[in-house]
């Protein structure tokens, strides 16, 4: 009856009332002969098509370049997003960090990489010994930073190319300090030798296609070996007072040199217009002579009398007190300097004469 159906429920296929009827049926249905086996290949295909879907799209970060073979050969290059492939194996995905600077550290290795970093040399020193020119041993510890610039050279022209960087880098470093003294490795050398040593080792994996590039080249230590560390250092504090010394010795000299010289240009200024004047006020006195030469010849008895008193005048302006006494007069009479005494504006000078008012 329809009113045994629960309601806005479908009625079974065929005439089943019930859900245990509609399963025994199906159970039949299947296990019949015409449809063995057919459950396995749609739960092999469903599986197929999911794994397809899985492998056919990838993705790549900001920092990395995504290389595609496809049946083995390149075939193309993505950058970073989502990108998509043909799955089973046909299209290959090597992804390769472009973007990011990479470093190799020889005769050392980071141990802890912080704010201060932790750095571990016992047992590289097979990387860091090497022989100066002046046949001195230096402990030599350095790193490389590179770039990978062609991710395509770098996967398919070099196998294992950071090993092929190691090896080249220690030969470069090895025959730059083999070709150099030990004091100018371990002082003023050591910008000059990193600068090298990027652009040889540059140009080699240039040479090889490596696709790489060579960032920098940065000396960590230098340092002497550990048995002659105590007398090197000795070295270097001498010569660090040697140019202290000089330094100051340098700075003294510009300091008292330039005064010196100004010293000597005043004095000698001054040597030339004492000599100026000198000789200006000779030929001024000279033409003088001649005036009154000219003058003497024409009056004799006038300009003597003149040159007389001319003379007289600038001899007394030299005394302080100045008495004119006759010659006849055998005693001086003391008198008081009123001038002195209350200031009365007289400049010193007193003439006494004789009684009679000489």
């Amino acid at each position: 009856m329809h009113w045994e159906r629960p309601p806005n429920r479908p009625q079974g296929p065929g005439n089943f009332r019930d859900l245990e009827d509609f399963l025994r049926r199906l159970k039949e249905r299947y296990n019949s002969s015409s449809f063995s086996g057919r459950p396995f290949v749609l739960v092999g295909l469903l599986l197929l098509a999911l794994l397809a879907g899985l492998n056919s799209y990838y993705t790549v970060e900001p920092q990395e370049t995504a290389v595609v073979k496809r049946f083995g050969k390149f075939s193309h290059t993505t950058s970073a997003g989502l990108h998509f492939k043909i799955p089973l194996g046909i299209d290959q995905v090597h992804k390769v960090m472009t973007g990011r600077v990479l470093q190799r550290e020889y005769g050392y290795r980071t141990v802890q990489p912080e704010s201060r970093s932790r750095m571990a040399t016992r047992g590289y020193e097979d990387e860091s010994i090497m022989l100066s020119g002046d046949l001195n041993v230096v402990d030599f510890q350095w790193t490389v930073q590179y770039q990978i610039e062609d991710p395509v050279d770098y996967l398919f022209r070099v196998h294992a190319v950071e090993g092929t960087l190691d090896d080249i880098s220690e030969s470069v470093v090895r025959r730059i300090i083999g070709n150099r003294y030990a004091d100018e490795i371990l002082t003023v050398g050591r910008a000059a030798i990193a600068e090298k040593a990027r652009e040889e080792i540059q140009a080699i994996m240039d040479q090889y296609q490596s696709g790489l590039r060579v960032v920098t080249v940065q000396l960590q230590n230098v340092n002497p070996p550990t048995p002659v560390k105590g007398a090197f250092n000795e070295v270097n504090e001498s010569q660090q007072e040697k140019e202290r010394m000089i330094n100051e010795a340098q700075e003294i000299y510009n300091q008292r040199i330039p005064r010196a010289q100004g010293e000597a240009r005043q004095a000698i200024a001054q040597a030339e217009g004492y000599a100026t004047e000198r000789v200006n006020r000779a030929q001024g006195e000279v033409q003088l002579f001649r005036q009154i030469l000219e003058a003497y010849e024409q009056a004799p008895d006038v300009t003597r009398r003149r040159m007389y008193i001319e003379a007289f005048e600038s001899l007394s302006k030299n005394f302080e007190h100045l008495y004119v006494i006759d010659k006849m007069q055998g005693n001086i009479l003391p008198h008081l300097d009123l001038g002195r005494t209350i200031g009365g504006g007289l400049e010193g000078r007193h003439a006494l004469g004789s009684e009679g008012g000489n």
